[in-house]
């Protein structure tokens, strides 16, 4: 009974009443949504020709639509954070508008804030990449702190691995020393191989009679990719050619450079890797993927409050 004697009075009514007009009005004259695009045909150009640089080739036509899609995502975080005034409270976009207005020699006699105050007024903070990329990656920060990512679990782990065991395969490992010969001495090669058989000299004492060599004589635990930045392609090829057994010299061996005699400290071959080995980038890997996902179903919600015109 007291609700009902409540509801009846009238100040209830018109709020009531307010509350339905207001709704009303909502949903038969909506507010404009905010604009995006299209883009100027200059920009679809640049980024046809940025396509093109990096690949050696233009883009196919979804390609395009996809590089046009992901611009209009960064205009559109670009007005969202200025919307929310984000340019205004950070110390890097303050920086960058103090430096262009010295460059633009207009600070004669002015404070940094006077500086900053007239850059604002010239709206510099519009036509700058530089601005403008630092917006776009607060407005993500914001919507990943709004959308945060799914943690990565140990069944994500262990399915990722499995997923990618033959991709995660260790490549084999080599830890060798060498003696070198460069071409103009490949001739003393027989004489200085009897000499490190017949005195039973080390590695490092028959570096002695090796011709110098600047990326060094000694090289621990390297992969065939790692060790062909030092030897080239040639030498690592030749040297698993040779089949390396740990404890003995091999070669001589041909790289790039002339001839090695080699030292195989250890050998280790390819392998499977472990999860405990791979977990490291398996997690980053992960979290990347996920950050991104989060990022992108953010900025999905976020188009539907605005108007892209592609």
């Amino acid at each position: 009974m007291r609700l009902l004697s409540w509801l009846k009075k009238p100040w209830i009514h018109f709020l009531l009443l307010g509350f339905l007009l207001f709704e009303l009005q909502q949903q038969l004259f909506p507010q404009p949504k905010p604009v995006v695009g299209p883009l100027a045909q200059a920009r679809v150009e640049a980024l046809q020709q940025q396509w093109f640089s990096t690949t050696g080739r233009m883009p196919t036509d979804a390609q395009m639509a996809g590089l046009v899609e992901a611009e209009l995502d960064r205009d559109m975080l670009f007005q969202r954070a200025l919307a929310f005034e984000l340019h205004l409270y950070d110390t890097v976009i303050y920086q960058r508008l103090l430096r262009n207005m010295h460059f633009l020699q207009m600070a004669e006699g002015k404070s940094d804030e006077e500086l900053y105050e007239q850059a604002l007024e010239m709206r510099l903070h519009l036509g700058d990449e530089v601005v403008k990329r630092r917006l776009i990656q607060i407005m993500e920060q914001l919507l990943l702190a709004g959308n945060p990512p799914a943690a990565i679990t140990e069944a994500d782990l262990v399915a990722e691995f499995e997923i990618r065991r033959d991709e995660l395969r260790l490549q084999p490992r080599y830890t060798i020393a060498h003696i070198y010969f460069s071409r103009d001495r490949e001739g003393d090669i027989p004489d200085v191989v009897a000499t490190i058989t017949a005195d039973e000299l080390d590695p490092r004492q028959a570096r002695e009679l090796s011709s110098p060599f600047l990326p060094g004589y000694e090289f621990a635990k390297l992969s065939p990719d790692q060790l062909a930045r030092h030897f080239g392609a040639a030498f690592v090829k030749n040297l698993e050619e040779a089949g390396p057994v740990a404890g003995s010299w091999l070669g001589p061996i041909r790289s790039t450079y002339g001839m090695h005699y080699v030292w195989v400290e250890a050998a280790a071959p390819a392998r499977d890797a472990t999860l405990d080995e791979v977990r490291r980038q398996l997690v980053r890997d992960l979290e990347s993927r996920a950050r991104s996902t989060a990022l992108q179903n953010a900025i999905v919600a976020l188009r539907a409050q605005y108007e892209v015109r592609s």
